[in-house]
């Protein structure tokens, strides 16, 4: 069976309305199908990835991409989520022990057991582990580069916008060219982005993580046309490698728009 045979006979529920359903259910006939399988719902990489789709979302629609995307957590989860990111509802489905994930054969992470201590606790320890480089590769490199900029990434906070991201007070978007100008990503500010998510999570860690046995399972992205063929796939190995370009974590669309653009032209 292939991903995308597996896929659509797939059912988890939809965070909108509960109800279960075919997780590709009203987009299968779309010239683009993006499948985010996300992990946990309050993990950096999933609420990082959700702010990426929901700033290019009327891009992403015009060029007939349609959006699924499965995250670990119960419906709670999922509603807080979108609340907070923005993320539309009915494009969201939860998988509260990460079968998907398991069937599909992605990264579980690190995975080490310590005799006596719950599956949650061992979760903690190797999530720990795995933030400090160990079993996720590229974790801290793409950690320092949140802090010290980076040319090559657009710029993520427009002048006039202002940032809540506790303990920092209040930031309007216009600080951050003291740090280097504005047009691209500048110092500190993917950093702030990432401070403002791990304050929501923290915040609302029980609703996020209503069972932190998966805490450590990384996700994967895939992109169907509408034959069901597979144009673009990437495999997570690692905490906040959530995209093979960081730096533009959306650019393996780049091909896909513009033979779209050419078609409708």
């Amino acid at each position: 069976m292939n991903t995308y045979t597996l896929l659509s006979q797939t059912e988890r529920q939809r965070v909108s309305d509960g109800v279960v359903t075919s997780i590709l259910s009203g987009c299968q006939s779309s010239p683009g199908q993006l499948v985010l399988i996300l992990p946990q719902l309050g993990d950096f990489d999933s609420l990082e990835y959700a702010w990426w789709l929901t700033e290019r979302a009327e891009q992403l629609s015009m060029q007939g991409i349609a959006i699924r995307a499965v995250g670990i957590g119960d419906r709670n989860s999922g509603q807080r989520f979108c609340d907070y990111t923005g993320f539309p509802a009915n494009c969201l489905f939860v998988d509260p022990t990460a079968q998907l994930h398991q069937t599909l054969n992605l990264y579980p992470g690190l995975s080490l057991k310590l005799p006596g201590l719950s599956p949650g606790v061992n979760a903690w320890l190797n999530l720990m582990l795995m933030c400090a480089g160990i079993g996720s590769p590229g974790t801290l490199a793409e950690v320092f580069r949140g802090y010290r900029g980076d040319t090559k990434a657009p710029q993520l906070i427009g002048d006039e916008e202002i940032v809540q991201a506790p303990p920092l007070p209040p930031l309007k978007g216009s600080f951050f060219r003291w740090a280097g100008g504005r047009g691209f990503q500048r110092p500190f500010e993917l950093a702030t982005l990432r401070l403002r998510n791990m304050g929501e999570v923290l915040t609302n860690w029980k609703t996020y993580v209503p069972n932190s046995a998966y805490l450590t399972q990384r996700g994967a992205t895939f992109l169907f046309n509408e034959r069901g063929e597979l144009l673009y796939e990437h495999r997570d190995r690692a905490i906040l490698g959530f995209a093979a370009d960081m730096s533009n974590p959306l650019s393996f669309l780049t091909d896909f728009m513009t033979n779209q653009t050419e078609l409708k032209a």
